[in-house]
C-alpha cells in the first residue's frame, strides 16, 4: 500500500470487502432458495390477515335527468372533437 494511505483507511477497506462478499454470499444462498422453492398456488395470498373475495361488488347506475343526460352528450361531444 501506499505510504499516504493511513491505518483507518485500510481498515475501512477491509471491512468494505468483508461486507461485499458477505452480501453477495446471502445474495446467492437467497437466489438459491427461491429457485428450488415449490411454486405457490395462485390463489393462495401470502398475507393470511387479508380475507378472500366472496362474491363481485354489485354494479351501481343512477338515473339521470334530460337535462344531465344533455350535458353528458355535450361533454362527450366536446371530448371527441379534440
Amino acid at each position: 500500500m501506499p505510504e499516504h494511505v493511513s491505518i483507518l483507511q485500510q481498515i475501512g477497506l477491509a471491512i468494505l470487502a468483508v461486507a461485499t462478499v458477505a452480501w453477495v454470499v446471502g445474495l446467492i444462498r437467497l437466489v438459491r432458495v427461491v429457485a428450488y422453492a415449490p411454486p405457490r398456488p395462485m390463489g393462495a395470498l401470502p398475507l393470511g390477515a387479508l380475507p378472500g373475495q366472496s362474491r363481485a361488488p354489485a354494479v351501481e347506475s343512477v338515473p339521470l335527468t334530460a337535462d344531465e343526460q344533455d350535458a353528458f352528450a355535450g361533454l362527450v361531444r366536446q371530448f371527441g372533437r379534440r
